[in-house]
């Protein structure tokens, strides 16, 4: 009852399947031990041997093949699994973008379809026209069912016949990890607050699950909301070995595992609707994906699609087909918009944060610098006064007497009245002046409205008119006085004293 990632060496009877049996079925005889070694009998076809389906998950599938090259189709899942391929089979099969050789029960199927939109005989009057109308509308809406012979069983309409007229090409980004990465990726139907709380429990449960092997170490790269109360978990396995190094188990081995019936079952009492591994597609798998259009997509859309993708290298066209999958995809950009506002709310936050860091950093510095300012006067004064106590008794020296003298020379320039003192006067009274009015220009910023300027600029000139008339007026009366004065002077005889 070994929980082998791996075939043992040696030889014997077939391991039998138990709880946690193997990847696959083995020649050699059970091993004690969990490993995710490659197997070295190659008689084996190894539990995480060759046999292996990596599958291009998006949920419920897409295409109707059953062969294992491109995986299991599109439908609830916007991630990229793994694309192997199987080496039991010679061609990539007919999965979800790969476009098989028609069989003579698909040919039959094409005709039925054709004569139940065209010409149905089920009735044999010209209540057969209506009838082909009716069908092509559940044709073009996509369910229902076509009766067109009452000899043949009627054709089932799905979203997937070509004449469903609610399809559209959307673009998903492709995964950049590799298979050395190791991620898995694990859909658990509840909700984020509850993963996170009990995220501890999680991982010894899928410890468990994986053998509770002491050399294996679950650990959770990240975990984020998605829609209808979901939560993706990816996670990846360390495996450690005797010798004290350590890898990361690949994810399609990761995946390979998980998708066992025991374990699958497992995983879904513990909340898991959905795994895949998340790798990156080859230029091959890509190349691929994009010559074959999806079933029921018209090539003409899908090389427009093509055409359209604005970034090749990190997109890839995924046809939408049907307003579920419409709705889905809307819910995740919605919960990515979420996501991205949150993110920009930190940021804002911190960014307030830096900035009043900044200030309060700005004003210490312009704090700490009047401080050395005070501090550099002081150790000056300190200075003068240890050198004038050092020097004190000595007697004035040949160098010092000529610093003393360009000393006075300059001090007698600047307190010259037209040289550098006036200028110096001058200077600072412009810069007192241009400070005051820049401060008054910047605190005091007043706006008059047109209408109310005029209205002032007419009483201004009102007033003006009013000042002009009463000079006139003043002037006047000048005159009439000294015509007065001059009669008054004329009119009294000369030599007569008034006492």
């Amino acid at each position: 009852m070994a929980f082998n990632f791996g075939a043992t060496p040696g030889a014997g009877a077939a391991n039998p399947t138990g709880a946690f049996g193997g990847f696959g079925t083995t020649t050699t005889t059970a091993g004690p031990t969990f490993s995710f070694s490659a197997p070295t009998n190659t008689g084996t076809s190894g539990l995480f041997g060759a046999t292996q389906n990596k599958g291009f998950g998006f949920g419920t599938s897409f295409g109707t093949g059953t062969g294992t090259g491109l995986g299991s189709g599109l439908g609830t899942g916007l991630g990229f699994g793994g694309f192997g391929t199987q080496q039991q089979q010679t061609t990539l099969g007919s999965g979800l973008f790969s476009q098989p050789a028609q069989t003579p029960a698909q040919s039959n199927q094409l005709i039925n379809t054709a004569s139940a939109l065209s010409a149905p005989t089920l009735l044999g009057d010209e209540r057969d026209a209506i009838l082909a109308k009716w069908n092509q509308l559940q044709a073009f809406w996509g369910t229902g069912k076509g009766y067109f012979n009452n000899n043949i069983a009627p054709v089932e309409f799905t979203q997937e016949n070509p004449f469903c007229r609610f399809k559209a090409v959307g673009y998903s980004l492709m995964p950049n990890n590799k298979d050395e990465d190791g991620l898995v990726v694990l859909v658990f139907n509840r909700k984020e607050v509850d993963i996170r709380s009990q995220q501890q429990q999680l991982v010894e449960s899928l410890h468990k699950i994986l053998g509770g092997n002491q050399t294996l170490t679950v650990n959770v790269e990240g975990v984020k909301t998605m829609p209808d109360d979901q939560t993706e978990v990816i996670i990846y396995i360390v495996e450690r070995s005797p010798n004290g190094t350590s890898r990361r188990v690949p994810a399609t081995t990761l995946y390979a595992h998980f998708e066992q019936p025991n374990i699958k079952s497992s995983l879904q009492q513990l909340g898991v609707s959905f795994s895949m591994a998340r790798t990156e597609l080859s230029p091959a798998q890509v190349k691929q994906l994009l010559q074959n259009p999806p079933a029921g997509v018209d090539p003409i859309i899908w090389e427009q699609a093509k055409v359209d993708n604005p970034d090749p290298d990190k997109l890839i066209p995924v046809p939408l087909v049907g307003f579920k999958e419409l709705l889905r995809r809307l819910k995740v950009q919605d919960q990515m918009t979420k996501q991205h506002q949150t993110r920009l709310d930190i940021i804002s936050e911190d960014i307030s944060e830096l900035q009043k860091n900044q200030t309060t950093t700005m004003a210490k510095i312009a704090q700490y610098k009047r401080k050395l300012m005070a501090l550099s006067h002081r150790t000056l004064q300190v200075l003068i006064k240890q050198e004038i106590q050092r020097k004190s008794g000595y007697a004035i020296q040949a160098d010092e007497e000529q610093l003393r003298v360009q000393l006075d020379t300059i001090q007698c320039e600047l307190n010259a009245p037209t040289q550098f003192k006036g200028r110096l006067n001058e200077l600072m009274s412009q810069i007192r002046m241009q400070n005051h009015f820049g401060a008054v220009r910047a605190e005091e910023r007043y706006y008059v409205d047109a209408d109310l300027l005029r209205e002032i600029k007419q009483h201004l000139k009102q007033q003006q008119e009013g000042l002009s008339h009463l000079i006139s007026i003043i002037k006047d009366d000048l005159e009439d006085i000294k015509l007065i004065e001059q009669e008054l002077n004329e009119s009294i005889p000369r030599g007569v004293v008034f006492s």
